[in-house]
């Protein structure tokens, strides 16, 4: 495997810019003088490469030239801005595959989701495009004669992104996009896990800024860990938004340290995500949901399915199909056409997995497949497991918790009113679920009484958000919204204008003040 993983990385490389040695800073310029990341496969443990970090020094030099190139790009109209996301869209086009396949060696996930992850980059760019022509304003109808009041946007300011490594180049683009079109510059701090994916993307960035005559440092990054580049992150008053997507344990530290220098902050935290499967859902549709759900990235998503709520009458056969679809899952070498399910991304999250599953059976969970960490030469970076379904309550302190591995939970239901409280019974609230042939159910599911997420699907997944709706949850979930919708208004400030033509000075209200 370790030939595969190397020869892959030889051959597209060149093609995005990369070297083995890679410098990790970017402001209009490569740079970087600190530590440098050592980038190992998961796939098979080998090193792929190295990316340079930023110093402090380093750090502050990319805040600058992200400032000084936001002042010139919120002169540029909306429309001209768009037109320079269009071609980065292009290029992403092109790049496409390579990307995929760099995403595929540094996450472990499987090249078909690779290939969606850069899809949707290219979706959100083809989003911002036609956003730049619409971000309106409203006239708004005023007490005071001869006057006109309105709301229009303008642009925030350099805007900080911090990325996970599950999807490492898709939540860029979301922010990157959308900030882009709006008048802003960013500075991307990736996951130190996923060095090189960030490298590729803003080279390629790079390069369409500098055709489009565009100062390049309106997409900065700064390569490093939490404590030398996130808390300076976080900390930096220059930053008026700081867009952050990883576990509730960053986002709460993130969220407290930007309130502190009342910036603001848009928080896309874990999930702790349902599917409720009712007495009449078709169970073929539902198990194809929650396989695809559960078992997707290796269980490493925050949109993965973590719980099945599943009526009482349809338990056992629901559970005998989904045990039987278990069977069929493919683990092995993310870059082979047929493979399903990957590794996991470090053995931190094996570690995670295994003690997780051992906390479930003291709680008095049984584990009705998988759970195993697999080995031989197929296996050798030691970061496979078999995907694993648990009989569990809600109440436990393990199902309570967010893990992020291939661990699927299962309980039963008598009432759809229970159904639904367990659902929402847990501190997060990102993604949720129904399969039912019961309009009534489904309308329930979707009322005010019903999902508390962010994110509520009827007779389909927890995974697969299209760019078009905004995406994020409640609860530990962070509140905010990235993508679609009008979640571009997050990356704007917001202005009430009134203009006074006529010769008087009528004040609000009909407060008389003076002669």
């Amino acid at each position: 495997m370790s030939t595969n993983v190397k020869k892959t990385a030889a051959e597209i490389f060149p093609r995005l810019g990369l070297k083995v040695h890679n410098r990790g800073v970017f402001a209009g310029e490569w740079f970087g003088s600190g530590t440098p990341i050592e980038k190992y496969s998961p796939i098979d443990g080998s090193v792929i490469g190295y990316v340079a970090t930023a110093t402090h020094a380093d750090y502050d030099r990319a805040v600058g030239a992200a400032q000084r190139a936001f002042l010139t790009w919120r002169e540029v109209p909306g429309p001209k801005r768009g037109e320079v996301v269009r071609k980065l869209g292009e290029a992403l086009r092109t790049h496409k595959r390579d990307l995929a396949q760099l995403v595929t060696l540094e996450t472990g996930k499987i090249l078909a989701e690779g290939e969606g992850e850069v899809q949707e980059m290219i979706d959100i760019c083809d989003f911002a495009v036609g956003l730049s022509r619409q971000l309106y304003g409203l006239t708004i109808a005023t007490e005071r004669p001869g006057h006109r009041m309105m709301e229009q946007w303008h642009p925030l300011g350099v805007v900080g992104i911090i990325s996970a490594f599950n999807f490492p180049v898709a939540v860029w683009s979301w922010n990157s996009a959308l900030a882009a079109v709006c008048g802003d510059a960013t500075l991307w701090k990736p996951s130190e896990k996923t060095p090189l994916t960030a490298v590729a993307c803003v080279k390629i960035a790079e390069r369409v800024c500098r055709e489009c005559g565009v100062d390049p440092a309106i997409f900065s990054l700064v390569s490093g860990d939490a404590a030398n580049v996130g808390e300076l992150l976080a900390a930096d008053h220059r930053l008026p938004l700081v867009s952050a997507t990883g576990s509730t344990r960053m986002g709460r530290r993130v969220g407290e340290v930007v309130a502190k220098r009342f910036g603001r902050s848009l928080l896309e935290l874990g999930g702790n995500n349902a599917i409720i499967v009712t007495h009449s859902a078709d169970l073929k549709l539902a198990v194809r949901g929650i396989l695809f759900g559960a078992v997707g990235t290796a269980g490493q998503r925050c949109t993965s399915t973590r719980r099945i709520i599943v009526h009482e009458s349809v338990e056992t056969k629901l559970l005998k199909a989904l045990l039987e679809g278990y069977k069929q899952v493919r683990i092995g070498n993310p870059l082979e056409a047929d493979t399903l399910m990957g590794p996991l991304i470090d053995f931190a999250a094996v570690e995670n997995f295994t003690n997780t599953i051992t906390a479930a059976k003291q709680h008095g969970g049984r584990v009705l497949c998988g759970g195993k960490r697999l080995t031989g030469a197929a296996y050798a970076s030691g970061l496979y497991v078999t995907p694993c379904i648990i009989e569990a309550e809600n109440a436990w302190s393990v199902v309570q918790h967010e893990t992020f591995a291939p661990i699927l939970y299962v309980m039963s239901y008598h009432t759809l009113d229970e159904a639904i409280a367990l659902q929402n019974g847990v501190p997060q609230g990102l993604s949720s679920a129904i399969f039912t042939n019961d309009l009534r159910e489904a309308e329930t599911f979707l009322a005010a009484r019903g999902s508390d997420c962010g994110i509520a699907n009827v007779n389909l997944g927890t995974s697969g958000a299209e760019i078009g709706g905004a995406f994020g949850g409640e609860k530990e979930t962070g509140g905010g919204r990235e993508s679609g919708s009008d979640a571009w208004k997050a990356y704007m400030r917001r202005q009430t204008a009134t203009v006074n033509y006529s010769k008087d000075l009528p004040l609000a209200q009909g407060i008389k003040f003076g002669g």
